[in-house]
């Protein structure tokens, strides 16, 4: 489908920003693997906030408005997933998938039901938060590639955040996966080979990747009200941060307007409820899930329905 924002892709501009992204985060993991190990927090702060800018141009990607040519923008959205890493293909569609079934019961994390396991939304929410979640999807990635079949097993389908999160793969999509995969495997090892990587460096800047990757993927979204579209919200942050993210704290404005372009949110954002407190939105989160009182909303079937 042809994105009706087109004509105003910053196409030039993503281009030098994921191949500059590229550039610093593979210079911050060799630096980190040269150092002290020790070296390698500060460095992994820094990696971490990077990879936050990397992963707002993925989400680009995965809207095609990374770059007006269909198959750059896969190229470009294959390239910065490469670091994430997993495959593209397979975070554009559970990515759609997300945009269609926000604040159903298989997304809704920060509410539970009086018959929930409450042991189990707490683990599942805190785990989130603690940023284990961020293991998870490489590993999803990779399975899809390995071995497709798997993630519609009893294990997968009883896992309420899983049971549709698999279901608009095709046998094209998942030989996408498999080609993207191939291309992540051999990304990391000629980067570990070519720049002598340490292990536990990378590893230490990761997990702070994780732990800030997983810990914004609810801050926009938590509290807010149980509708596929109006269930997010913007978020008061400084411009610097506004910056990393790419616009990525107007998320309510981007629910609204899910093919516009990271540069053009703020013009929309009179359209939208205001911003709220980045931090007294996070600190929230800490208290634990909460009670629902809201009637589940019906997923969509098409994201521009």
């Amino acid at each position: 489908m042809r994105n009706p924002e087109l004509s105003i892709i910053p196409s030039k501009l993503n281009l030098v920003l994921v191949f500059s992204v590229q550039i610093v985060a593979l210079l911050l993991l060799w630096l980190g693997s040269k150092l002290e190990v020790v070296w390698s927090v500060p460095l992994g702060i820094v990696f971490s906030f990077l990879l936050l800018t990397n992963y707002a141009l993925m989400h680009e990607g995965t809207h095609r408005c990374l770059h007006e040519d269909r198959k750059m923008n896969w190229l470009l959205g294959t390239i910065s997933s490469f670091l994430f890493p997993l495959a593209f293909t397979f975070f554009e569609i559970t990515h759609q998938v997300h945009h269609r079934g926000n604040r159903t019961d298989h997304e809704m994390f920060d509410y539970y039901y009086p018959t929930d396991n409450l042991f189990v939304k707490w683990m599942q929410w805190y785990g989130i938060l603690a940023g284990f979640f961020w293991i998870f999807v490489p590993i999803g990635s990779l399975i899809m590639s390995i071995w497709p079949g798997a993630l519609y097993t009893r294990p997968f389908r009883r896992a309420k955040s899983a049971e549709i999160l698999f279901d608009d793969f095709t046998s094209t999509d998942v030989l996408k996966v498999r080609v993207e995969t191939l291309f992540t495997i051999i990304y990391w090892i000629s980067i570990w080979q070519l720049l002598s990587l340490n292990w536990q460096s990378v590893a230490i800047m990761y997990a702070f990747f994780a732990f800030n990757w997983s810990t914004r993927q609810y801050v926009t979204h938590a509290w807010t009200p149980r509708d596929v579209i109006e269930g997010a919200t913007n978020l008061k942050v400084s411009k610097p941060m506004s910056m990393i993210l790419l616009n990525g704290n107007w998320d309510l404005v981007h629910h609204r307007y899910p093919q516009l372009p990271w540069t053009e949110l703020p013009k929309k954002a009179s359209n939208t409820r205001a911003p709220i407190s980045y931090w007294k939105q996070y600190f929230s989160l800490w208290k634990g899930p909460r009670r629902n009182f809201e009637e589940a909303p019906v997923p969509l079937k098409d994201l521009n329905a």
